[in-house]
Parts: C-alpha cells; sequence; structure tokens
C-alpha cells in the first residue's frame, strides 16, 4: 500500500497534471494518466492482499481521489469508479477476477444509471433472463452515463432479478461480451469531458452463470451495503481535492495580483479576504466532515450511515459554492483556461448530478431522520 501511495505524488507530477488541460480541451480519455497509475499500483490499491493486491480501504482510496482531482477531474472520476466497481467484486466477485483487478492493469467501473429510470439508481430496467438451453444469462439493457465505458475490461451491472424477488441483481459482465456496445464517442460534455462516460448497449448479450455477484435478487441490499458507501465518500472527496486546488489558485491570484495605483495586491484588500476566508471555512468544514464519515465508519459508529449520506451532498454543495465564489473573485482571470479555475468550476457541477443526485441525498437524509423508508413511495402508512 505505502508504495502505491509514494508513487501517487509522482504521476501526478509527471503524467496527470500536465495532461489534464489537453484532457479537457479535447474531450479525450486521459490513457497515458491511467497506464501510469496502473504502473504505480494505484489501480490494485484497495484489493485485497491475499489476492495480489495492497489491501488498502476507503480512507486510502479517498487520498487518492483527492489528489487525483486536485490535478485532473475526469482522470479522479475514472479512478473513483474504478474503485467503487472493485469494492463489490472484492466482496463477491470470483478469485480470478480479484486477481485480475489486484494486479493493477485491469480497469473496471459500475454501469448502474439507465436511460429509462434515470438517477433511480435502484430501480433497473434492463432485464436478465435464463438460456436454459445453454445455461447462459441473457442480457438486454442500455445503459447511460457509464464512466470508462470503452476502457474498463469490467463493468459491475445491474439488472432486474432472473428468478428470485427483489429489484435489482448485480453482475460482473466482460467488457467483451457478444452482445454488448459501448458508445465510445459523442461525449463533448460541460465537465469531465475525459471521463469517457457514455452508454452501453446490452443487445441480447450472453454471460455465464458464475458472473452472478452475490446472490440473484440481492443486489440492492449490495449496493447500498457496498457500492454506495465507496462512491459517496469517495464523490466527497473528488469534491475535496477540486475547492482545495481551487482555493489554492485563488491565492496566488490574491498575491500576485496588484492594484499599481494603490501599490498593494488584492490580498490586502478587505473585501477580498473576507471572500476568501469564507472559501478556506467551507473547504475545511468539508474536510472536517469527510473525516468524521470516515471516523464513524471505522469504528462503526450508530451514526455511521447517517454520514454515508450525507457526505457527497455537503461537498458537492461546498464545491459549487466554492468555485463559483473563485469565479467572481478572480475575476477576468478565471475564465481564462489556462488558470484551472474554470475547469474545476465545470468539473465541479457533476457531483450535483451523479445519481444519487444531491436532491435525492437530501431527501433520502430526511427519511432518515424521520424514520421512513429510504426509498420508494411515501405513503403515510409509516407514521
Amino acid at each position: 500500500m505505502a508504495d502505491a501511495l509514494d508513487a501517487l505524488p509522482r504521476v501526478i507530477e509527471s503524467v496527470v497534471a500536465p495532461a489534464a488541460d489537453d484532457v479537457d480541451r479535447a474531450g479525450t480519455f486521459p490513457e497515458a494518466s491511467v497506464a501510469a497509475l496502473a504502473e504505480g499500483g494505484v489501480l490494485g490499491l484497495v484489493s485485497a492482499t491475499d489476492v495480489g493486491g495492497a489491501g488498502g480501504g476507503l480512507a486510502e482510496a479517498a487520498t487518492v481521489v483527492e489528489q487525483l482531482a486536485a490535478a485532473c477531474g475526469s482522470t479522479a472520476m475514472i479512478v473513483m469508479m474504478h474503485y467503487a466497481a472493485t469494492a463489490a467484486i472484492e466482496a463477491f466477485g470470483s478469485e480470478d477476477l480479484r486477481r485480475e483487478i489486484a494486479g493493477g492493469n485491469h480497469l473496471t467501473t459500475l454501469a448502474f444509471s439507465e436511460a429509462g429510470s434515470r438517477s433511480h439508481f435502484w430501480a433497473p430496467q434492463s432485464t436478465a433472463r435464463l438460456d436454459e438451453l445453454t445455461d447462459e444469462v441473457v442480457l438486454d439493457a442500455r445503459k447511460s452515463w457509464v464512466t470508462s465505458s470503452g476502457h474498463a475490461r469490467t463493468y459491475v451491472w445491474s439488472s432486474t432479478p432472473v428468478a428470485a424477488d427483489g429489484p435489482m441483481t448485480l453482475w460482473a459482465v466482460p467488457r467483451d461480451t457478444r452482445g454488448l456496445t459501448p458508445v465510445t464517442s459523442g461525449f463533448d460534455g460541460f465537465g469531465l469531458r475525459g471521463n469517457e462516460s457514455t452508454p452501453v448497449v446490452a443487445d441480447g448479450a450472453r454471460i455465464p452463470e458464475a458472473a452472478l455477484l452475490g446472490e440473484d435478487g440481492a443486489g440492492l441490499d449490495q449496493a447500498l451495503q457496498v457500492v454506495l458507501p465507496w462512491f459517496l465518500v469517495l464523490s466527497a472527496a473528488f469534491s475535496l481535492g477540486l475547492s482545495e486546488a481551487v482555493i489554492d489558485e485563488t491565492r496566488r491570484h490574491l498575491l500576485a495580483t496588484r492594484l499599481e495605483h494603490l501599490d498593494r495586491a488584492l490580498a490586502h484588500e478587505p473585501i477580498q479576504r473576507v471572500e476568501f476566508a469564507r472559501q478556506r471555512i467551507d473547504v475545511d468544514r468539508t474536510r472536517a466532515f469527510l473525516g468524521d464519515t470516515l471516523t464513524a465508519l471505522g469504528s462503526g459508529r450508530a451514526d455511521a450511515m447517517l454520514r454515508v449520506l450525507e457526505v457527497k451532498a455537503v461537498a458537492a454543495e461546498s464545491a459549487a459554492n466554492v468555485t463559483d465564489a473563485a469565479m467572481k473573485l478572480c475575476g477576468g482571470a478565471a475564465f481564462r483556461k489556462e488558470v484551472g479555475i474554470e475547469r474545476r468550476f465545470r468539473d465541479a457541477r457533476a457531483a450535483r448530478v451523479m445519481a444519487p443526485t444531491t436532491d435525492a441525498l437530501l431527501d433520502i437524509v430526511g427519511r432518515a431522520v424521520f424514520e421512513l423508508p429510504l426509498l420508494g413511495p411515501v405513503t403515510g402508512e409509516e407514521a
């Protein structure tokens, strides 16, 4: 684990950060950055040591995602989704697949979002049926917003169950499955332009029954207990990394930019100092909340799941506010692409709309506080 974490700053400085502007401008997948992270052992960080991984946990993964997000949001999102998918495969996948991922060159991702159910990841419309003649499972779906869609080697895929009760079943689906088509072109997004978040279509795609992760019909419980904590905590780390980078850029601008007629820097002006202090406090508040969430999870504290549900919303709104304030505080300089503030301003907006969206999370938090069902309609009978 130490080797991967030690390699990270070098990889960021030499490969990830220098490529970030070009990745954003061209909207291209950061292949060189991902390859360098793989070589440094970063992709195998959270795989267990018994299959050859580094044995890192959620706290170490959050450190990686935060540092990557400060340099390149697209690369950070790719690694974040890889870690969330790896957590599911570590918990429910085959030893062979776990060993491949632990080796560091096998990129994974989540394939939950669908055109039919939008951000309601808990209600997949994709189907899975057993072909009794071949003992294969047949998948039909239109997945949307699949990060690394054409580069991930395995998708953690959600579908309706084959035969069991329950809303969801999870599968480990290889990208090269016959009948599976990643749509690898056409993403021209506002932010996170290099993460290749495009649809994947399954048209009678056939996978072996052994691709099942866990039990048929148990996918929602698996997603809530394993995948969602990783996704939400790492999303918060992503937003925090963007915010820290913007704070650093803003500080440099305020110190370097002078009001020549007054012979002093912008940092010497009270209005600018007050606004910057608000940003700094906002970021520090997010860091404290993320740290408390990790502590709650690590100690098994009673409010751990509530913190998990809150942390992405807290960090996403903070990043949106901080990057918005930086655009105003730095004025015209912030609009220049080479400064990096406007890129992070755009990237920060993604966290609000990635499922579960900020509004969805706030509703779920409210349900938890009022001891209502976390998902589904509230009828009044629960009271």
